[in-house]
């Protein structure tokens, strides 16, 4: 498996710099994505994940049609490549400037993700890298709630098989509460960026 190869090489920061470059212009250069949940932020996230989901796409286990022509090896290269741009994903900082729902149901949101997602993603919404649970705090509450969405009625057919089973007795309520809920979790002090959207060029280096 790609995944496993990839996840056994040594990663180069610079490589993985310069394959960004093709990521870039949907992702942003500072892997912030979009507040309106076009795209997600991938700044900061376990490069576990990052490795898993690339080569899913690869190997059609996860439909991403926009994304697909750009993840194939003669785009972005071999195992290689996506071992070396994961891992400079990883190190970028994250935006706490996300796309947010309305705010109406944020105690019901709490509520749900105390209950049914602290035990893969954390209290925090941090993840697990070993077990490549993506982190979700940080994340855009569009993208979140589309994600919910796809895995729920499996066009997101990679999605983890237990999250199947918690999300498939929740409801459109449920699923905007929770996103709303998660898009506000502040990433870990370590990860965030000091800078802002406006200055935003400033984040890479």
């Amino acid at each position: 498996m790609e995944r496993l190869e990839a996840m056994r090489l040594n990663p180069d920061y610079d490589r993985g710099k310069a394959v960004y470059e093709i990521c870039a212009v949907c992702h942003m250069p500072e892997g912030w994505g979009t507040p309106n949940g076009a795209y997600p932020q991938i700044a900061g996230q376990h490069r576990s994940v990052v490795i898993k989901q690339l080569a899913d796409i690869r190997a059609k286990n996860r439909d991403n049609p926009s994304m697909y022509p750009f993840a194939l090896p003669e785009e972005i290269g071999d195992a290689q490549a996506i071992a070396d741009v994961a891992y400079y994903i990883e190190a970028l900082k994250m935006t706490t400037a996300t796309g947010k729902g309305d705010g109406s149901d944020l105690q019901r949101g709490e509520s749900l993700f105390k209950k049914h997602c602290i035990d893969c993603h954390g209290e925090q919404g941090e993840g697990q890298f070993d077990k490549a649970y993506p982190a979700i705090h940080g994340q855009h509450y569009n993208y979140l709630l589309r994600q919910l969405i796809w895995i729920q009625n499996g066009k997101r057919r990679n999605g983890n098989k237990e999250m199947v089973k918690i999300i498939e007795a929740m409801d459109t309520r449920d699923f905007k509460a929770l996103s709303d809920y998660v898009s506000r979790m502040l990433p870990l002090a370590e990860k965030r960026s000091k800078h802002t959207w406006n200055d935003r060029k400033l984040q890479v280096r």
